[in-house]
C-alpha cells in the first residue's frame, strides 16, 4: 500500500519542474492524478515555460507507475477553465482528496513592467487562489491542500533602492506573501471540517525557472551576460547549508508528507524546505 493509495491527486502545473515530480510521486505512492498545465509561453517571462508535449510527458511518467491521469491545458488565470479540467477529471477518476496548486512564473525585468507585475499576480496569487476555490466545493473530511510559496515570501525585505525598476520580481515576492497568508486564513476556517490546508516554500530549485538568463542575471547583477557557471556560485547566498539549490523531489518529500495522512493533524503551516534559508533572515520567535 502506498502512502496516498486510492486517493485523487489535482495538480496544477505538472508540466515539469515541481509539479511533474509531485504527479509523479504521488502516482508512485498510490494516487491518481488530475493534472492541469497551462502549456504554453507568457511574453513577459523570460523563459519558456512548458509546452504540450511536457505534459505528455508527465502522463506518460504517471502512466508508467500503472496509475490513472486525466490531463488538461487550462490556464490558471481562468476559473472556468479550471472547473472544466476538474470536471472532465473527476468524471473518471472521482472528487479530489489532494489539492497541489503549483503552477507559477518569475518574470523578473519583464516588460511591460507593469504587465509582468499583473501576470506574476494573477498566476502565482489569483492562479493558486482559482485552483484552490474550484476545489473547494468537491473536498471531503480528510483532504489536504497544499500550495506552493517561496522562501522569498520569508525574507526581510528591506528599502527599496529603485521602486518600480522591477515590478515582476517585487511582485514574485508579493505574492508569496500573501499567498501565504490565504493559506493561514483558509486553515483556520477548514479546520472544523477537518481539512487540512498547509503552504510548501521551497528555496532556489533546480528547475528552468531558476536556470534561466534573467535567474542568472538576478543573482550576478555585476555581470553582463552572466552563465549558469558564474550564477551557480551565488546561489549560495539563499542557504544556510553549504548547497546551490534543492531539486524538485526535495519539496516533493514534503508535499507527500501533507498529502498523506501521516499529516492527518498538521494544518495551516509555513513548510520551509528552504535548506536553512530561513535561518538567515530571522532570529528565534514562536
Amino acid at each position: 500500500m502506498g502512502r496516498v493509495e486510492g486517493k485523487v491527486a489535482f495538480i496544477t502545473g505538472a508540466g515539469r519542474g515541481q509539479g511533474r515530480s509531485h504527479a509523479v510521486r504521488l502516482a508512485k505512492e498510490g494516487a491518481d492524478i488530475i493534472a492541469v498545465d497551462l502549456c504554453q509561453d507568457v511574453a513577459t517571462v523570460g523563459y519558456a515555460l512548458s509546452g504540450p508535449d511536457d505534459l505528455k510527458e508527465t502522463v506518460r511518467l504517471v502512466e508508467e507507475t500503472g496509475r490513472r491521469i486525466v490531463a488538461a491545458q487550462a490556464d490558471v488565470r481562468e476559473p472556468g477553465e479550471l472547473r472544466e479540467a476538474l470536471a472532465r477529471g473527476m468524471g473518471e477518476l472521482g472528487t479530489p482528496d489532494i489539492v497541489v496548486a503549483q503552477a507559477g512564473i518569475a518574470p523578473l525585468k519583464g516588460r511591460p513592467r507593469l504587465q509582468a507585475w499583473s501576470d506574476v499576480i494573477d498566476i502565482n496569487l489569483v492562479g493558486t487562489i482559482n485552483a484552490i476555490q474550484a476545489a473547494l466545493p468537491h473536498l471531503a473530511d480528510g483532504a489536504s491542500v497544499i500550495a506552493t510559496g517561496s522562501a522569498a515570501a520569508l525574507m526581510v525585505h528591506g528599502m527599496v533602492e529603485k521602486p518600480g525598476s522591477d515590478p515582476g520580481g517585487s511582485g514574485y515576492a508579493y505574492a508569496k506573501r500573501a499567498l501565504s497568508e490565504y493559506v493561514h486564513e483558509l486553515a483556520r476556517n477548514l479546520a472544523p471540517q477537518r481539512i487540512r490546508v498547509n503552504v510548501v516554500h521551497p528555496t532556489n530549485c533546480n528547475t528552468p525557472m531558476l536556470q534561466s538568463e534573467p535567474m542568472y542575471r538576478s543573482f550576478r547583477p555585476d555581470l553582463e551576460n552572466p552563465t549558469r557557471a558564474d550564477a551557480e556560485p551565488a546561489f549560495h547566498v539563499q542557504q544556510a547549508m553549504p548547497v546551490p539549490y534543492i531539486e524538485p523531489e526535495d519539496v516533493t518529500d514534503m508535499v507527500l508528507f501533507l498529502a498523506s495522512d501521516e499529516s492527518r493533524y498538521v494544518t495551516g503551516m509555513q513548510m520551509r524546505v528552504d535548506a536553512g534559508g530561513y535561518l538567515k533572515w530571522h532570529g528565534f520567535h514562536i
